[in-house]
């Protein structure tokens, strides 16, 4: 997204869009939108290393990183000795069409992807396509929102959608999913002119959508935001990008067990984002980082952030505090090291390695 602020044309291509009332799910891409399929094929086969792109979803499995957003799926072993992209090959079973801005859940060896922005689906996709008749300008591919799912079993290297039952989410696009059990939640996402603020979950071993309520004092409508699980109770809900083009700075958590939302404090009223990467750390730590402060739809200068902000979502254990009352009084205390358990140790070091951040 960066080399395409800096290209004054692709900027004045994308003013136009603005000032035409369209907005991200076009302006903001993965690949040449206006290539053939065959076109991009011919580009991802010549290596197994991904092609640029943005908007795309990249998951955790086991010992592997997969990631899909755009055409081929790619896998890479965290584990290895060397860090090698594979694209993966010969799946069986019938393959989503081209999109981004979708979300993704991880279940018992499964990626379950549902909705995003891209091309018109197969005639055999279950699901709803809202065509973005905004696509259709310039004789472009017609192109919309979708609220699909699409299964890449890893054991059986096929595709495939489940039927579902209940009513399902409209098609949305810019999303947030997050799994707690066999649930798989999603919150927000746009829909044509709209930034949506509904909450539904599927039971992924049922295929059952369920919506659950959200009350009115609760968080607005929004795109780009992330949405994490932190704890089997609890899912933290931070910025985004409203209906108004506001962007946000404010968090909330979902109570899953209580249905209930609360809106979370913070020192972070002055960072909105959007667009940008979150996840959870093991001592009940939120970590956000990058993304766009500002609306990034406008004709200004987008402004891009590569600062980590840390939200402290649950008290620290007891090991937490010793280790940071150790660090605090290293000096003091360093005669001692050498009768601390191995892997204590080990802890210590690292963290006298590391830099300090504060929390909220």
């Amino acid at each position: 997204m960066a080399n395409q602020e800096d290209n004054d044309n692709r900027q004045n291509i994308q003013e136009d869009l603005n000032d035409s009332g369209d907005d991200e799910e076009r302006d903001f891409g993965w690949y040449d939108l206006d290539s053939s399929e065959d076109d991009v094929a011919d580009l991802e086969s010549i290596s197994d290393t991904p092609a640029e792109r943005s908007g795309h979803v990249a998951v955790v499995d086991g010992n592997c990183m997969y990631v899909w957003g755009g055409y081929k799926v790619y896998r890479l072993n965290l584990r290895a000795s060397e860090s090698k992209w594979e694209r993966i090959k010969d799946l069986q079973g019938l393959p989503p069409t081209r999109k981004d801005k979708l979300g993704c859940w991880v279940y018992m060896s499964r990626l379950v992807y549902f909705g995003g922005y891209g091309y018109e689906a197969e005639t055999d996709h279950r699901g709803t396509f809202e065509l973005d008749e905004n696509s259709l300008m310039g004789n472009q591919e017609r192109r919309g929102w979708n609220n699909h799912i699409h299964i890449l079993n890893l054991e059986m290297s096929s595709w495939s959608q489940p039927i579902t039952k209940g009513n399902a989410p409209t098609p949305r696009a810019a999303h947030a999913c997050a799994s707690i059990g066999n649930r798989g939640y999603v919150f927000g996402g746009r829909y044509m002119d709209y930034r949506l603020n509904d909450l539904y979950y599927i039971n992924l071993d049922t295929w059952e959508w369920t919506e659950m309520s959200v009350p009115q004092h609760g968080p607005v409508g929004r795109s780009w935001h992330s949405f994490i699980p932190v704890s089997s109770d609890y899912i933290f809900l931070f910025g985004g990008f409203t209906t108004n083009r506001e962007t946000l700075s404010d968090a909330w958590l979902y109570c899953v067990s209580t249905n209930e939302w609360k809106q979370f404090s913070h020192n972070y009223k002055n960072s909105p984002r959007l667009w940008h990467t979150a996840c959870s750390g093991p001592d009940g730590e939120l970590f956000v980082f990058g993304g766009c402060t500002n609306n990034l739809l406008s004709h200004e200068q987008a402004s891009h952030s590569n600062e980590l902000l840390i939200f402290t979502v649950q008290p620290k254990s007891l090991l937490r505090f010793c280790t940071e009352v150790i660090v605090q009084h290293r000096h003091q205390l360093e005669s001692m090291f050498d009768s601390l358990p191995k892997h204590l140790l080990y802890s210590l070091q690292q963290r006298f390695k590391s830099t300090t951040t504060g929390g909220s």
